[in-house]
């Protein structure tokens, strides 16, 4: 996760982080990223079932029930597993998660044993009753997702009226006083509507947007020939800076994102290295601070069914299950090769990745994105630095 405004508008300085001893328990959420303790948050899949039916869709969600999903007593007592781990926050994902009928049970638990709680949705289930609801419980975010304006997102969701539906959602919102903000997964379907999802932020005064690459997981992996070329994540990158910086002269403040690809960060320094190299010299303390991909580390995932996975996209790989066993013993247990290895990546790693003078900032960026074309520990098919940008 890349704070494009907070690194290259300068909304955050390295100084902040060190107010809060750097202790994520300490910090509020936007600095999270920057905690050196790196509790996980944990992302959990609280139900595969989903009323839309996304081309990229991680989890390969239908609209139908599914066996084995945690159940209401189980989800709580994880809960509580994790509030005594230290997990800063937990993000109730899916499938579409408002489909659990315990869903508020749940938030409302997660709440009260000290825990951030937030929810990414599709937003086509909210109504200004469960915006209110999700307000009264005390819900901190709601990510809503929008691949593009109304024909591209349809068309990306698989349902007419997904977009409207949406966009209705996160009014609702914010008239409960929830804060909300857009998901959006970059890819060459959807990428020409970049510069209209910022013109909505300002139109419908939404605070904030989370850009994704496209990663090769679930039915992501049928999409990746739409997956942008380097040439174009460059152009995209470029573009979503010179926006949210835009933004940022103006006065109007939008938190903006990117997420799923840590070459982001090298590129915004190697561009702030141009126009000023005293910031850069301090977006390069807060990338270090960040350390770069957190997947197995800061980052984890506890699936519908119990299974512990590196992150919500290392479906294919489980390390226990929360029903045998506590998420926090089947965590720290580095007795299991693959957990060990993604702890202390960097030796492992092979290619121009090994040599990369950015690995302390980048961490090898997306292994899954590697597994899924060459090798688990080949270089990122997706960086779209160049090999004289990356030589040390």
């Amino acid at each position: 996760m890349i704070g494009i405004s907070k690194l290259y508008c300068g909304t955050v300085e390295p100084s902040d982080m060190l107010r809060y001893g750097r202790k994520a328990k300490e910090m509020p959420s936007h600095l999270l990223q920057f905690s050196e303790d790196k509790k996980p948050i944990v992302v959990w899949n609280t139900t595969r079932r989903c009323n839309l039916s996304c081309v990229h869709c991680y989890s390969q969600s239908a609209d139908k029930l599914y066996d084995d999903e945690l159940t209401t007593e189980q989800g709580l007592a994880l809960l509580d597993d994790l509030a005594d781990f230290g997990v800063p926050v937990i993000l109730f994902s899916g499938g579409e998660p408002l489909m659990r009928h315990d869903l508020m049970e749940l938030i409302k638990h997660a709440k009260k044993l000290g825990m951030r709680a937030v929810i990414s949705t599709n937003g086509t289930l909210i109504d200004q009753e469960k915006a209110d609801k999700l307000a009264e419980i005390g819900l901190s975010y709601v990510g809503i997702s929008l691949d593009g304006m109304r024909e591209t997102n349809d068309k990306f969701r698989g349902k007419e009226g997904a977009y409207d539906a949406a966009m209705n959602a996160i009014r609702y919102c914010k008239k409960a006083g929830v804060k909300v903000g857009l998901r959006f997964t970059i890819n060459k379907r959807n990428v020409d509507d970049v510069p209209q999802i910022f013109d909505l932020l300002e139109k419908e005064d939404i605070p904030r947007v989370c850009f994704y690459h496209l990663v090769y997981a679930g039915r992501g992996t049928n999409i990746m020939k739409d997956d942008l070329d380097h040439e174009g994540t460059r152009k995209v990158v470029d573009l979503i800076i010179d926006r949210t910086k835009d933004l940022h002269d103006r006065g109007l403040k939008k938190e903006v994102l990117t997420v799923d690809n840590h070459a982001d960060g090298p590129y915004l320094y190697l561009r702030m290295l141009k126009e000023n190299p005293q910031r850069a010299a301090e977006i390069m303390e807060l990338l270090k601070m960040n350390a770069g991909n957190s997947t197995g580390i800061g980052i984890g995932c506890v699936s519908w069914d119990g299974k512990v996975h590196a992150d919500q996209f290392w479906r294919h790989y489980s390390f226990g299950n929360v029903k045998e066993r506590k998420f926090s013993e089947i965590w720290t247990d580095t007795s299991d090769p693959l957990m060990a290895k993604l702890k202390n990546r960097r030796q492992y790693l092979e290619g121009r990745c090994s040599t990369c003078r950015f690995q302390d900032v980048c961490n090898g960026n997306f292994r899954v994105r590697a597994e899924a074309t060459s090798g688990l520990w080949a270089p990122d098919p997706a960086c779209y630095l160049t090999d004289e940008e990356i030589a040390k």
